[in-house]
């Protein structure tokens, strides 16, 4: 769910600058899941740039606060909202966790890394939303520690109505900065994209496992 519909088109915009988001119609990228792909989005990219990465921060931390308070802990998903949790929980002046995709297989064999105590409030940040298999299995490790988690706050989501039906299954709320829809919509306003490119990027959308180019 988007909060606020001009931070969401102004986070789009400000993916597409620094090519954390890319756009490439004409010649798709290959995921790892085998899927053709108009759209690559790496939100790690975000950290390098002060600017944005102070404005992320802000925004992520705002959401926290006005739908959650402040929890007891915040706790990034592993690996790639490690850094932007931090930034979060540095914003609000709050503990942080992190939660690995599975225990380590060495060692203590965490799979959740710092100080996390049974009934204490956790918010999830995540960098990027697309089945929400990950992210979910990250919740299911902190319940497990007997966490009460109260909800996940994430950048992006491309709106997969895969990643809706799981998140609802599992009862959790999730908001994000941003999505494919205002992505989309920010790119075509500010003619980032072609009329031709912005339908193949909606026909994409339609059906992104069975899509492919012409």
């Amino acid at each position: 769910m988007i909060l606020d519909k001009n931070s969401a088109k102004k986070t789009a915009e400000l993916l597409l600058q620094i090519n954390a988001i890319k756009l490439s119609p004409e010649n798709p990228f290959t995921w790892a899941s085998g899927w053709k792909s108009p759209i690559y989005c790496d939100n790690r990219i975000i950290l390098s740039y002060p600017k944005i990465r102070n404005y992320v921060r802000e925004e992520l931390a705002k959401q926290v606060e006005k739908l959650y308070g402040k929890p007891d802990v915040i706790a990034g998903v592993a690996t790639g909202a490690i850094g932007v949790g931090i930034l979060v929980a540095e914003a609000l002046g709050l503990p942080f966790i992190y939660v690995r995709p599975e225990p380590k297989s060495h060692g203590r064999q965490n799979q959740i890394e710092g100080q996390l105590n049974p009934g204490q409030t956790v918010v999830v940040i995540e960098d990027l939303i697309s089945t929400g298999k990950s992210s979910l299995n990250a919740v299911k490790a902190l319940k497990e520690a007997k966490a009460e988690v109260k909800g996940m706050v994430a950048i992006f989501s491309y709106g997969f109505s895969a990643a809706t039906e799981n998140f609802s299954e599992s009862g959790l709320e999730l908001h994000t900065l941003s999505d494919y829809a205002h992505l989309i919509e920010q790119a075509s306003d500010t003619h980032y994209i072609k009329e031709e490119q912005l339908q193949t990027l909606l026909q994409w959308r339609e059906n992104p496992a069975e899509w492919k180019t012409e």
